[in-house]
């Protein structure tokens, strides 16, 4: 009787420690549609891994990253990252890297990674940074900004709006890790304005207390 009870305990933990440790994978993009064929497959949750037989010392290394990226446009910023479709090694290890080139006064304007927290750390010059959070207990939203000088580090939590300004007189770098090989990036302007086809002006109206004619010129115009 004693062995059969001991029997049954054995199941019920394996069952309830699969329940508690099964789970899906974090998306790694913003939808996965189902297909029936997988010759139409272009992305599962990640990239499909090469042989590990196969593998070289190349596909863990990346050159350049000390070349400054193009800040001649409109905002004065640029982004140069590193994911797995330029370092293939990073497939799989849940991060990635960029590197951010601010022009004097330019900006990386406000954005949110829906996948990843980003760690910021500034290697020239000086940054106005921060961060809003979600609504609030008491419905506000509260701005989490500093100014950062060299060898500064500040966090972005994962999926709030952020930015980063030069506020100084030369060009500011800094070096961003992201806990995802693939963050995302909605930057919010485009996303609100540039959406294709684009959003209602009647919705924006009302949600931002403008007038039609001003969100209609907002919507013809092309952000960076």
């Amino acid at each position: 009787m004693g062995a059969r009870y001991f029997h049954v305990y054995l199941v019920i933990q394996a069952i309830t420690s699969y329940v508690a440790y099964a789970a899906d994978p974090s998306p790694l993009q913003d939808f996965c549609v189902a297909i029936d064929e997988p010759k139409n497959a272009l992305f599962v949750n990640g990239k499909f891994c090469k042989n590990p037989m196969a593998a070289k010392v190349e596909d863990f290394r990346f050159r350049g990253l000390d070349i400054p990226g193009n800040t001649n446009n409109q905002v004065g910023s640029n982004v140069t990252r590193i994911t797995p479709d330029n370092l293939p090694g990073l497939n799989t290890l849940g991060i990635s890297l960029a590197r951010i080139d601010i022009a004097p006064y330019g900006v990386n304007t406000p954005h949110h990674h829906p996948r990843a927290t980003e760690v910021l750390t500034v290697l020239k010059g000086t940054l106005y940074a921060g961060f809003v959070t979600s609504n609030l207990p008491n419905g506000e939203n509260r701005l989490f900004a500093s100014v950062l000088r060299e060898g500064d580090v500040f966090i972005f939590p994962q999926a709030l709006i952020h930015f980063e300004a030069n506020i100084g007189k030369i060009p500011a770098v800094a070096l961003s890790a992201f806990s995802s090989q693939n963050p995302g990036v909605v930057t919010t302007a485009a996303a609100v304005f540039g959406a294709e086809p684009p959003i209602l002006v009647d919705v924006l109206v009302r949600s931002f207390q403008l007038d039609p004619q001003v969100v209609e010129e907002l919507q013809s115009r092309t952000f960076g």
